[in-house]
Parts: C-alpha cells; sequence; structure tokens
C-alpha cells in the first residue's frame, strides 16, 4: 500500500516530513503531492508562529513549524497511490485511480484555514475523516490539548490527531462513531496576533504563579454515606465533603479504598512538589474518618498515579498508573498495605493513563487512556480483553474505541447498579481533569463498545476548587479529588495569597498529567480547548 498526503506547498508543515505511516506495525510508504494554495492564510501567520516557537518553545520545533522544502521535493508524481489523504482547502479532484480518498475535516469544513478558524474562537475542532467519494463520515473524534503550546502547538496538536485517525482507518479496524454535542465555544474568531499576544501574556504570568505556589495541588475528598452516594444522586449534594489532610509540599490524588484483611485502607498518588515525582501511599479509615500516618507504599524510578486495586484469585493486586514507563504492570500485595511486589506486565511498548480493569459477560476489559506519541494525553480511549487478569490480553477490534476529550479517559472503578454497567469518566473539555462525567456501557465486546454519558459533575459550592476527576467508593466510603491553590510560603502569603491566585488560577495554572510543571514547549494560551495541562 502506498498513501499519498495532498498538501498545500505554500504552507508546507513540519509535521508532513514523514516518508512512512504505521499501520498494524507495518511502515506504509507515503508520497506527498504538492499543490497550489486554495485559500489564503492571515497574513504575518508564520512570524507568529516563529515569535511562539522562540518564547513559549525556547527554540524547540514543533509539527506546525514551517517547512523548508528543497527543489528536489517540491514535485512528486501523483496517480500512483492506493490511497489519497487529502489535507488541502481545494475542492476534492476525482481523476485518480486510488482505491479510496480521505478528507479530513475541521469543524465540518476541509483546510488547515477550518482548523485555525476553530483554535482561534477557542476551541479545537471535532475531526472527521470522510470517504471524498461518496460524503460518508468514516471516523469522528475531539482531541484535547493539555500539551499543545500556543496557536502553532494547538494546530500540530490537530494535525497529530488527524493522523492518529487516519491510521485507524488504513489499519482495517471498523470504526465506531460517537455523537458530540456541540460546543458553545465556537464564538468569533480573533486575528492571530491578538491570540498569540494574550498566549505570552499569559506564560509570563505563569512563571510568577510558579514562583509563588505550588501547581497544581490536589487532595483527597472523602465522607461516609448510605443511599447519597454520588451514583445514586448523580451529583455531589449529601453528606459534605471532608478533606484529607497533607503537608503542603506534598498533593495527593487518585484515590482508590479497599477493605482486606478486615481493614479499610485509601491508596493514592503521593507527589512531592519539589521532585515532581509520584509514589503510592496509603492511609487506614475507621468508622470515624482518617486514623494514623500516610504510609509509602510503593515507589519505583518513573513516576506512579491511580493506584487501581483488583482482587483475583483469592491476592490482592494493584495496577499504578506507570505511562512514563510505556508499559502496563500487577504488583502483588505481600504484606497489607505496605509492601508489593512486582508481578508481571499486562501490556508493554505504549503509553496508556489510568488502565482500570471490569469483568463483563465473562471476559476481563482493561481501559485505559491511550496515546501513540503525539497529541493530547485525555482524548483516546483504547480497551483491551482476556479471560484471565493475567491475559494475554488482545486489544478491541475498533482500537482505539473513541476519540473524545469529555468522555474517553478513566476517572475510577466501574459500578454495576440494577444490571447496568456505569464507568465515571474525566471530562477534560475545558482543560485537564476539570470534571466528571458518569457514562452508562452501553455495548461491550471484543468487537463493539457504545457508551452514554448520563450525568455531569463539576466542581462548586459542594467541592470548591478547579478540578475533579476521580470517584471511587467501598462500602459507604466514597472518595474523589480535587485541586485547589497552595502558596509555597504559606505562612508568609496567608490567606490573601489564597484569595489572590483563586482569581487567576483558571488562567495560569498549568499541570503535567503527573503534577509536575510543564517543560517550556507544553505551555499553551489559555483557552477554554486546554491550559497546557496533562
Amino acid at each position: 500500500m502506498i498513501v499519498e498526503f495532498r498538501c498545500e506547498r505554500e504552507h508546507a508543515r513540519l509535521w508532513m516530513c514523514r516518508e512512512t505511516l504505521s499501520v498494524n506495525g507495518q511502515d506504509v510508504p507515503i508520497q506527498i503531492t504538492w499543490t497550489a494554495t486554495a485559500e489564503p492564510r492571515p497574513a504575518g501567520l508564520e512570524a507568529l508562529f516563529e515569535l511562539e516557537r522562540l518564547v513559549l518553545r525556547r527554540g524547540q520545533r514543533g509539527g506546525a513549524d514551517k517547512l523548508r522544502l528543497s527543489p528536489e521535493r517540491s514535485i512528486v508524481t501523483a496517480g500512483t497511490a492506493d490511497v489519497i489523504v487529502d489535507f488541502t482547502g481545494a475542492a476534492p479532484t476525482h481523476d485518480s485511480s486510488a482505491r479510496l480518498y480521505l478528507r479530513p475535516l475541521f469543524n465540518g469544513v476541509a483546510g488547515e484555514n477550518a482548523a485555525l478558524a476553530a483554535i482561534l474562537a477557542g476551541d479545537l475542532p471535532v475531526i472527521e475523516i470522510v470517504n471524498a467519494r461518496n460524503g460518508t463520515i468514516l471516523d469522528r473524534g475531539h482531541p484535547s490539548g493539555e500539551i499543545a503550546a500556543g496557536l502553532s502547538g494547538a494546530l500540530d496538536t490537530v494535525m497529530a490527531r488527524t493522523l492518529t485517525m487516519v491510521t485507524a482507518i488504513l489499519s482495517g479496524a471498523p470504526r465506531l462513531l460517537p455523537q458530540f454535542t456541540p460546543t458553545d465555544g465556537r464564538g468569533t474568531p480573533r486575528h492571530p496576533a491578538a491570540y498569540v499576544a494574550r498566549g505570552l501574556a499569559v506564560s509570563i504570568a505563569r512563571e510568577i504563579y510558579h514562583l509563588c505556589c505550588y501547581a497544581p495541588h490536589w487532595h483527597v475528598g472523602w465522607r461516609y454515606s448510605d443511599n447519597a452516594d454520588v451514583w445514586r444522586t448523580g451529583d455531589l449534594s449529601g453528606p459534605d465533603w471532608k478533606v484529607l489532610g497533607d503537608p503542603g509540599n506534598r498533593f495527593y490524588a487518585d484515590p482508590f479504598p479497599v477493605k482486606w484483611q478486615g481493614r479499610t485502607f485509601v491508596f493514592f498518588e503521593d507527589l512531592d512538589h519539589r521532585v515532581g515525582k509520584g509514589v503510592i501511599s496509603a492511609v487506614e479509615f475507621d468508622a470515624s474518618g482518617p486514623v494514623g500516618n500516610v504510609v509509602p507504599v510503593l515507589e519505583e524510578p518513573w513516576h506512579l498515579s491511580y493506584p487501581f486495586l483488583v482482587e483475583d484469585g483469592g491476592e490482592l493486586w494493584m495496577i499504578p498508573e506507570s505511562s512514563e514507563h510505556r508499559d502496563v504492570a500487577v504488583y502483588r500485595c505481600v504484606r497489607f498495605p505496605d509492601k508489593w511486589e512486582r508481578h508481571c506486565t499486562l501490556l508493554s511498548g505504549l503509553e496508556l493513563a489510568d488502565a482500570t480493569i471490569t469483568r463483563h459477560d465473562g471476559l476481563y476489559y482493561l481501559f485505559g487512556a491511550w496515546r501513540d506519541g503525539t497529541g493530547g494525553y485525555s482524548d483516546t480511549l483504547a480497551i483491551f480483553h482476556a479471560e484471565h487478569l493475567f491475559g494475554p490480553w488482545q486489544p478491541h477490534a475498533s482500537n482505539p474505541v473513541l476519540m473524545d476529550r469529555a468522555s474517553a479517559r478513566p476517572a475510577g472503578n466501574f459500578v454495576t447498579i440494577n444490571g447496568r454497567l456505569w464507568r465515571p469518566v474525566q471530562n477534560c473539555a475545558n482543560g485537564y481533569g476539570a470534571a466528571l462525567g458518569l457514562a452508562e456501557v452501553l455495548e461491550l465486546s471484543p468487537t463493539t463498545f457504545r457508551q452514554v454519558v448520563r450525568h455531569s459533575l463539576a466542581p462548586g459550592p459542594l467541592w470548591p476548587g478547579r478540578k475533579l476527576h476521580t470517584l471511587n467508593r467501598c462500602g459507604q466510603l466514597e472518595v474523589i479529588d480535587g485541586s485547589r491553590v497552595q502558596p509555597k510560603i504559606t505562612s508568609f502569603m496567608g490567606g490573601a495569597a489564597s484569595i489572590m491566585w483563586s482569581s487567576v488560577e483558571s488562567d495560569v495554572a498549568p499541570q503535567n498529567r503527573d503534577g509536575s510543571r510543564p517543560a517550556p514547549d507544553q505551555i499553551l494560551t489559555a483557552d477554554r480547548f486546554g491550559t497546557g495541562e496533562r
């Protein structure tokens, strides 16, 4: 198979500079046909992109940077490809013998200008891949922008996820088309220069913010409830939420409670702001709340978070997130709660965040937020299935089964209510971990998947702060998490600092998915589609 990319020569970009596309583990050759420009770009756009590269990314290259073409690369003979992928804004041509003619659309319109218009209006576009010969939509997705850097980074993210979808189609996997609620962020596009200027100003504000505050500072909420839990009410009402105390220079997130050997513990990510790497810790709970001290239970040279717990074969197992290490590993509880040993690796060679397992119709299913090396961390769902917990695990026939920043990434344990399977999901439409969704799984098999988000939960009077991204329960103990402002010199700055920074945190508090500070090339203008967070 040979794939032809049709691109506009006058606006050649670095992401186009590739000779192959990996499809089903095979390198598929790419040839590029350079066409004339269909529509002019905004004046000075490339200069603004260069400014972002120098200031936001400290000179590092990005996929949206201009590609300098050599004369020998400027002309490629068309007509020999099996598949055409037309990235231009021009009307499609039908004079090719290629068996498949694909056309990416951004909010329903072809071409880079359409993607830019959506970004300038404050949101990443919905991407659709269309069969240009008959208008059939073959795939659809809505990307997240946690690591996008400015306008150019947002464009790079959109095109990276477009390639993810194209690759999925070329793999022959049956595509499952999700439906998206129309976003309310499609306002009037601002001028690129004003957009970039605002992004640069926000990046400076972030630097000041990080001098004064730990960011983000996650904390764990807990309560005991009988019949007023989140799954029954669909909101955060009921008994008041209490906060698990932390030492201030460390944050706690991703709480997972479990009752084992007659004792109840909550396991969670424990991250030292001064180090920027997470370990797994735990604290015991009795009928009145936490008792004793927080105890570290598992540490690796790499970052750990999201300590998913599962009982199998009469033993307790933990599957912490270790996407930085590019694997999904299982640890056996040797001594509860504080001694665990690595038992085996379920999946390797991939970035899969927040692995969450359920058993359904006789099979184990593992859900995780998958990243193929490009784009965001929270928009793409991959599912694997196995007959036994330790595998072998096989990929779902339609992987990735979903690309939607509002409902892909897991947010805690599955629950079954009146015979119906549910999963909490992270809603990252307004930034990483901003809110929770409660999704009912309507279909799940090795070849099918369908879910519907029935309820949405966000921080507010009942759970103050900026974020909410994990929900779990054990008996009557219910746990969530969120983030708040945490001044580095609390004794000096006092409450006034929290009030001051609360008013600006939504614009200037970026974070990585592990809570560490983003690298310069991960900073993004503080718009609706993200705040440089992951």
